[in-house]
């Protein structure tokens, strides 16, 4: 299926049209500390009666580094927006009770997160149900009088709440500090398990008694490679949960649906026969199917997610998006269970689509730049979206079905002050010539008061994945470094989601050959563009954008300066301190079964062309890309007397804390771009900030 990008334009007027009140240049430059006074709304939920849509707000307090989450409401018809809840702590993850009178939320206002209940009928305060020590995650309605919700417990321990606190309690008191593992997955993302486990409980809402639904060694639900890990049947007797069961899930993607009975029992397994992944569960509103996503290709984190109905009665599974060459994401079924709606990287996008659920021809319903949840209304008419643009923050819009659909309505206004205020640069879309003489997809965003008449400094920027795209979605490194007068542009090259699933595989065992080659012609072409100084020119990238970063600096010196974050630089010891061994043996293969991939395309292999300068920035928790990746780069950079800077948050992983360590992130680029492209100075101090944790700007 293809989409014509002509509407790309319309869509970027309409969106910016409905939020600018003077023009770009009337307003003032963007900045770090203006990223950090939007509100960003997210998780739209629409009520039973179709009347009200509950929803998420989070603010963040940048001197304070601190960050808090809010539950809003507001009328369908955009009327009546209004926040429900208060105080210094977050709360969110709104869900309406089946019968429209209640709205559960968490919250962690007494302690660690738990689940509470607010009488949308009878009004008062909120009430707390759960006082689960391990804390309380994603909770879910099972009928009126239940909640299902996930929590990271000791096996052994199950439900026991007071046994979990004194437990925890004493590992972190206790003279003894040492992690023990006797098999591997023994860590991810950020924290150790030590011996803990992901299970599903129930409790119930009138006294707060907790069960373990899931007990045993395994994760339950497992983490999820996309989607929801649980959902409950419309009835609330049972829950369908993603879990992996396989011997060595640290070398396996498999994930299968098991459905359990909300008064326990044995799960039972419903897809046993897909070795791959199968996730992101929701049942039709008559309980009778069961709709998720689908990979075939065991092993494979990157193959292409198919939307899938599973029949209870037969047991039976069929595709609803063979010919649909896009990853599938989010499903949700219509009232009358007649049609699936589902979002889908598309073409540096993410819209929604729709196909009935007896299957046939697909229809893009909502064409909004990118949509970030979504909720139906129970009519069947419309649906209630969280859209956002690379210039444009986070919104609720309503798409009313049928007609246009790049034409939605907006809900809210909370950031139109700062929208008016501030500029928020709009990209432009390029394609050019990359690899094999295929097209690759650029965006590019231009300064604040950009003139065409004149040359400015340029900054690339290379997503990670390295099987990701990047969308038309609103960034913080796409509007501070336009702000302060770069040109930005990234490309969605060899290897991104979204243009199929032929350019998404030709990535695997070819790390550094054509999406390297796509992206020096994309910088070819890049600085011959009359607004652009090639003379200053630098590249940035996350993960495996840092790895590319690594690898240029092996193989070109055409860039002023790198910044290389969180990336891999050693291939064989990112094998053996990586956690998820499925995706280096996919990708790069098994080191000493196949040792070519990782000595042709370990930049560590060419240090002796490095040259360039190069910022290096790490998580001290990161488990994905361990942090000893970038001590490496950061030790032979100086070695071969590079001019480089190592920066490493201590407290956080392979994304760090948004508020806590991204605005030195913001800061640390802007002084290192500044540095050897040219321009302003950053505007915060790098020694205060490290040494102070002090956000005073300079004068």
């Amino acid at each position: 299926m293809r989409v014509n990008l002509s509407w790309s334009l319309a869509v970027l007027l309409s969106v910016s049209g409905a939020i600018a009140a003077q023009p770009a240049d009337a307003k003032k430059p963007f900045t770090i500390a203006d990223l950090y006074r939007f509100h960003y709304v997210s998780d739209p939920q629409v009520s039973p009666d179709g009347a009200r849509v509950a929803f998420v707000v989070t603010d963040y307090d940048l001197p304070k580094g601190k960050s808090r989450g809010d539950v809003w409401i507001v009328g369908v018809d955009g009327r009546g927006a209004r926040k429900l809840t208060g105080g210094a702590k977050s709360c969110g993850h709104p869900r309406w009770s089946p019968d429209g009178r209640r709205l559960l939320f968490t919250s962690s206002r007494a302690g660690s997160a738990q689940a509470w209940v607010l009488d949308m009928v009878g009004g008062g305060e909120a009430r707390k149900v759960t006082d689960f020590a391990p804390g309380v995650t994603a909770p879910e309605w099972a009928g009126n009088d239940r909640i299902v919700f996930s929590a990271y417990v000791f096996p052994e321990h199950g439900a026991d709440g007071k046994a979990h606190e004194k437990l925890t309690k004493a590992m972190a008191e206790g003279p003894v500090q040492a992690h023990m593992a006797d098999r591997l997955l023994y860590r991810h993302w950020a924290f150790y398990l030590d011996g803990k486990r992901n299970h599903l409980f129930v409790a119930d809402v009138a006294t707060g008694a907790v069960r373990d639904l899931t007990p045993g060694e395994h994760d339950s639900p497992r983490f999820s490679l996309g989607g929801r890990g649980f959902a409950v049947s419309p009835d609330g007797k049972e829950v369908c949960f993603v879990s992996n069961h396989d011997p060595d899930p640290w070398s396996s993607t498999n994930g299968d649906l098991f459905v359990v009975s909300i008064d326990g029992g044995a799960p039972k397994n419903l897809t046993d026969g897909n070795d791959a992944f199968d996730g992101d569960p929701i049942y039709s509103p008559d309980g009778k199917s069961i709709a998720y996503v689908r990979q075939l290709t065991p092993r494979y984190e990157a193959d292409r997610f198919r939307l899938c109905v599973l029949d209870r009665g037969t047991g039976e599974s069929r595709s609803l998006t063979d010919a649909f060459d896009y990853w599938a994401h989010d499903p949700q079924w219509s009232a009358d269970g007649a049609t699936i709606y589902f979002t889908a990287d598309h073409t540096g996008r993410i819209p929604l689509f729709r196909v009935p659920a007896a299957g046939g021809a697909i229809e893009e319903v909502a064409r909004a730049n990118t949509i970030g949840g979504y909720s139906l209304t129970p009519d069947g008419k419309s649906a209630v979206v969280m859209r956002k643009s690379i210039g444009a923050p986070p919104e609720l819009w309503r798409k009313d079905f049928g007609g246009d659909p790049t034409q939605l309505v907006r809900l809210t206004t909370l950031n139109r002050k700062l929208e008016q205020e501030v500029d928020i640069r709009p990209a432009e879309e390029m394609w050019f010539e990359g690899a094999g003489g295929k097209k690759v997809h650029c965006f590019v965003v231009k300064p604040h008061g950009f003139d065409p008449s004149k040359k400015y400094p340029l900054i690339l920027n290379v997503h990670g994945g390295p099987q990701g795209m990047w969308a038309d979605s609103f960034r913080g490194d796409w509007q501070v470094y336009p702000g302060a007068g770069y040109i930005v542009a990234f490309p969605n090259p060899t290897g991104s989601t979204g243009y199929g699933q032929k350019l998404t595989a030709a990535i695997s065992r070819d790390w550094g050959g054509a999406v390297f080659e796509d992206l020096m012609k994309v910088t070819d072409a890049l600085e011959k563009l009359p607004y652009v100084d090639a003379d200053r020119m630098g590249a940035m990238g996350w993960s495996y954008g840092g790895y590319m970063m690594n690898w240029f600096e092996g193989h070109t010196k055409r860039f002023k300066c790198l910044a290389s974050m969180m990336g891999v630089y050693d291939l064989r010891s990112m094998y053996s301190t990586t956690e998820e061994l499925w995706f280096v043996e996919w990708d790069l293969g098994i080191p000493w079964e196949e040792p070519e991939s990782y000595t042709r395309f370990s930049p560590s292999n060419y240090v002796k062309n490095f040259s360039t300068p190069c910022l290096v920035i790490a998580g001290e928790r990161d488990y994905r890309v361990s942090y000893t990746q970038s001590i490496q780069l950061f030790t032979d950079l100086q070695k071969m007397k590079v001019p480089s800077r190592l920066i490493v948050f201590k407290n956080d992983g392979h994304w760090p804390s948004f508020v806590k360590s991204m605005p030195l992130y913001y800061n640390a680029h802007l002084d290192w771009f500044h540095r050897w492209l040219g321009g302003g100075k950053a505007p915060y101090d790098m020694k205060k900030m490290v040494r102070n944790r002090a956000f005073e700007e300079k004068k």
